[in-house]
């Protein structure tokens, strides 16, 4: 055989092609398994990382919600302990606290009237060290960044609420208390000032604008809040029906004027009518839909019933009150025995009735009754 035949023999002979193949493809075969073996453990260190970064932020964000950390420094805080003790559980105590450390905690409050949101935005990252596959290849880590979100806060929601103020005008209401104001007034465009003592009926006013204010605070809009009136001496005046808002009553408080004696009677038993009339109920569902409102009743006099049956009739307007369901608050304003009593019988519980012996007093009676029902017309929502 001559050395060309050899030669082409050799070249034509396939023996030994998988082994020389396989020598070459060999680092990019151990590539590619790198590749894949980091490609998985990157997805899986994300995913850990974002569910530690999520849980962190909707922790801090809810605590702040609910009021149970001090203040945005403790709320980072708290969301670095809840990235920690997840991330610790994936990469050992060491690593996730120096993460932790670096972790990026943001956190944003923002106040309206309708209430606080709190943004926080927790962000980190970290170098994942890769598999000496992947070295061949010429990468030795690859960073890892996650950034979540979450907004969590307190809405002060308005509940639909109705009141009813049955005041005394009777003549003893034109008597003085123990304080003093500056009255004045205008004759031929010269104004006289002196200081008197302010009567009954006009720290009376001034009380029932204190209460109706507070109402204000909560329903600026007139969309939750209905209120009326009805004042009484020896019989029943003019009642004025519920209505959106506090105008109305608080028109009927202005135009009172001292007169006459004592019944209580008709008037407390307009006022429960008024509010057990199932109409009143549609109105607030009408207007937004709401649940059945909370009602009141403010019963206030300065004296004692002078006329016969006064008494039991108020007494069962109070107890039908009390039965439906209705708070109903007693101001006792300077008065007799005989008027304590009455009033102290009406009221749904002591800390309904108020017993006040001078203006300064019967106008915190008179806010904080306000207050109250403002109170419960308002609740949190997170």
């Amino acid at each position: 055989m001559t050395t060309w035949q050899q030669m082409a023999r050799l070249l034509h002979d396939r023996s030994g092609n998988f082994g020389m193949m396989t020598a070459i493809l060999l680092p990019v075969l151990l590539g590619v398994g790198g590749v894949a073996l980091d490609l998985t453990n990157m997805m899986m260190s994300k995913t850990q990382l974002q569910e530690a970064s999520d849980s962190a932020a909707l922790a801090a964000a809810t605590a702040l919600a609910n009021g149970d950390v001090a203040d945005e420094a403790a709320a980072e805080a708290l969301a670095k302990q809840f990235f920690l003790g997840q991330m610790g559980n994936y990469m050992g105590a060491d690593a996730a606290s120096a993460l932790a450390a670096s972790t990026d905690v943001d956190i944003n409050t923002t106040t309206s009237t309708a209430g606080k949101k709190f943004t926080v935005s927790v962000g980190t990252s970290y170098n994942l060290a890769l598999t000496p596959l992947m070295g061949m290849l010429g990468y030795q880590t690859m960073n890892i960044a996650t950034n979540s979100v979450s907004t969590s806060g307190t809405e002060k929601k308005t509940d639909a609420l109705s009141l009813y103020l049955v005041l005394d005008q009777s003549g003893s209401m034109a008597e003085n208390t123990n304080t003093k104001i500056e009255k004045c007034y205008v004759i031929f465009g010269f104004k006289s000032c002196w200081m008197g003592y302010q009567t009954k009926m006009e720290a009376l006013k001034e009380a029932t604008a204190n209460l109706l204010g507070e109402l204000d605070k909560v329903d600026p809009d007139q969309k939750f809040v209905r209120t009326g009136a009805v004042s009484y001496n020896e019989k029943m005046q003019k009642a004025y029906a519920l209505d959106w808002g506090t105008a109305n009553a608080l028109l009927a408080v202005n135009g009172l004027e001292a007169d006459g004696r004592t019944n209580s009677g008709e008037a407390m038993q307009k006022a429960y009518a008024l509010l057990a009339d199932p109409m009143e109920n549609s109105y607030h569902d009408n207007m937004n839909g709401d649940e059945e409102p909370s009602k009141y009743i403010v019963f206030m006099t300065d004296g004692e019933n002078n006329v016969n049956g006064a008494d039991s009739k108020t007494l069962n307007a109070c107890d039908n009150a009390k039965k439906a369901g209705m708070e109903v608050y007693a101001i006792a304003f300077m008065a007799p025995d005989a008027g304590q009593e009455l009033l102290s019988a009406c009221a749904s519980s002591p800390a309904h009735y108020f017993e006040p012996e001078d203006a300064t007093a019967l106008t915190e009676a008179f806010k904080a009754i306000g207050q109250k029902a403002a109170k419960s017309a308002t609740r949190l929502s997170s």
